[in-house]
């Protein structure tokens, strides 16, 4: 098994199970951000396991090839951006919160663009290689 497919067979059913969490839920989803945004504990935290994340990701696959893998890649150095963001600029959090709060189907949008590309990577990962 390649680590490719190891990281689509964990990151695809993590993206489908968000993913459907907020597409049903997206009311839930919402309060659950403004209430995360308003606790710097939690920002901070959060800041720490994406960039642990991320950085796990993109030492392990920093992969730049024109195929489905580089998929994995990308989400390695969102989450490595992520996690320093949330670290080095806590404060810039609030525009986003607010923005979110007010756009509940741009919430819908992303937890369909997760669910795609939790289930494109769930099938790459277990079916198709």
């Amino acid at each position: 098994m390649t680590i490719s497919v190891f990281m689509a067979k964990i990151i695809g059913p993590f993206c489908i199970a968000a993913g459907l969490g907020i597409m049903f839920n997206a009311k839930t989803y919402q309060r659950v951000i403004e209430d995360f945004f308003r606790n710097s504990a939690l920002i901070y935290l959060g800041g720490v396991f994406a960039l642990l994340f991320g950085l796990l990701i993109v030492l392990t696959h920093n992969i730049w090839v024109a195929n489905w893998t580089v998929i994995i890649t990308v989400f390695g150095w969102l989450a490595l951006i992520k996690g320093i963001w949330l670290i080095v600029l806590p404060n810039t959090l609030g525009k986003i919160t607010g923005f979110y709060s007010r756009k509940t189907g741009l919430l819908v949008i992303h937890s369909v663009i997760m669910l795609v590309l939790g289930l494109y990577l769930t099938i790459m990962g277990y079916f198709i290689v």
